[in-house]
């Protein structure tokens, strides 16, 4: 056991030193190689051969001053946090809390699925104070890491945990869909509205729903057609496949479409554009979503579901500052102001006020319980 440990520290040593500029991003400053061998599984080992490039920060020793401030670690998903949408969201959130509070704040993009797990036990073995995970697919993995290490906060952002060591924060995305599906049969004019998803889940499908049901409200008539991505994590990143599918339901007569897909919604923005303007006005929409999308091509975008990862990011950063972590669901809908939509310079002239204010109605009525709109998750 000794001789594997002993090799498997070898080949980490080699890719260290051929992934040296790459360790740069992970804490800024120039990192050492810890030795995980002895207290780290070899299949761990084999994972951390892959990521070393990332990951061999785990040894950085940490100054006076940095060790009186929070040190807060956030782990992205495979979009990368300049997707312009759910990752970018929850990265405004933990820039605005090291902005504003005394933290130390270090981030991993990670390529790949399996380097998820060992970026999070790269920020525990450095003991950092708050982990955060962003997106689903990481809750299995932050599960596995947080009960190794009990006496670290982690928090899941569209997660859900039991474990007393980790907050999840979750949304109620199908009531800001609802509106958002609102402001698409109003606007829309040929009846049809498309629904552009990444993965085909219950998570997206939350998103879907609301819309539809929200634009039924308006007109029970009206056609939506949806399509997924794919069933796979590459499915938040393929933008090109993204615009394909919105051109295909552009041909069907869908002339607005609202996207859930990530980095591959990129592409719905480009669909829409590529079918140009008359008399000045878009004749195509796109709906953007999690972050405020309205100025990536503005004039095509009607609105954004906005979904305040920030607000929710912040939130937790400041809490495990105040020593008030709070383990469990945090959940944040439209009493919270936690989903919505986005109204600003880039879409006023595209809305109408009636359709601002049908929406703003809906709103109150599902605040107040008159409107349930339905939960697909399961689904």
């Amino acid at each position: 056991m000794k001789h594997e440990h002993a090799a498997a520290e070898r080949q980490i040593e080699q890719f260290s030193r051929k992934g040296a500029k790459a360790q740069r991003f992970l804490f800024g400053f120039p990192l050492r190689l810890c030795a995980f061998a002895g207290k780290t599984p070899l299949h761990l080992l084999a994972l951390l051969v892959l990521f070393v490039p990332l990951l061999s920060a785990c040894g950085v020793s940490s100054t006076a001053e940095d060790r009186s401030k929070v040190h807060v670690g956030i782990v992205f998903d495979i979009g990368g946090k300049d997707d312009r949408s759910f990752n970018a969201a929850a990265w405004e959130g933990v820039q605005r809390a090291a902005k504003e509070l005394p933290i130390v704040l270090r981030d991993i993009e990670p390529g790949t699925p399996n380097a998820i797990e060992p970026a999070m036990r790269a920020f525990a073995e450095q003991n950092f104070d708050l982990i955060i995970g962003v997106g689903f697919a990481q809750a299995p993995i932050m599960e596995q890491v947080a009960k190794d290490y009990p006496n670290i906060q982690f928090a899941i952002i569209d997660g859900v945990s039991k474990l007393p060591n980790v907050a999840s924060l979750v949304f109620k995305e199908h009531e800001g869909s609802y509106l958002v599906g609102i402001l698409a049969a109003k606007a829309s004019r040929t009846g049809t509205i498309g629904f552009l998803g990444g993965m085909d889940i219950g998570l997206i499908h939350r998103f879907a729903q609301g819309y539809e049901e929200g634009a039924r409200s308006v007109n029970p008539n009206i056609r939506v057609i949806r399509n997924y991505v794919g069933v796979s994590d590459a499915a938040w990143n393929n933008p090109g496949k993204g615009k394909e599918l919105s051109l295909a339901q552009i041909g069907k007569g869908a002339d607005v479409i609202f996207t859930a897909a990530g980095n591959s919604g990129l592409g719905a923005f480009d669909a829409v554009e590529q079918q140009g303007k008359q008399n000045g006005r878009a004749t195509h929409f796109v709906i953007g979503v999690d972050s405020n999308q309205n100025m990536v091509k503005p004039g095509f975008v009607l609105t954004s579901m906005v979904k305040r990862v920030d607000n929710a990011v912040y939130d937790i950063v400041q809490d495990v500052v105040n020593h008030r972590f709070s383990p469990g669901l945090h959940v944040f809908g439209l009493e919270k102001d936690g989903v919505g939509y986005a109204m600003d310079d880039n879409n006023k002239d595209l809305v109408t006020p009636e359709a601002v204010q049908e929406a703003e109605a809906a709103k109150m009525k599902i605040i107040a319980g008159e409107i349930k709109v339905t939960d697909a998750m399961g689904t």
